[in-house]
């Protein structure tokens, strides 16, 4: 992951409500995750990120409503 795809997935994290000072090191962690879902041949890296995001996506709408 280049610095810039690491910043605005940090930037993604936030708006989530991920804390300033946890979103690099979650940051880290997705692309890491990602890169092994894809690795299970089922999806692209791509997939498997946008997957994440997705999941992290709804539970931070389900904890504000």
């Amino acid at each position: 992951m280049t610095r810039g795809e690491q910043a605005a997935l940090e930037q993604a994290l936030q708006q989530l409500g991920v804390p300033d000072d946890k979103a690099p090191e979650m940051a880290i962690q997705l692309d890491k995750r990602a890169h092994q879902l894809a690795e299970q041949g089922k999806r692209t890296y791509e997939q498997a990120l946008l997957h994440l995001l997705t999941l992290m996506k709804t539970a931070h709408d389900e904890r504000n409503k």
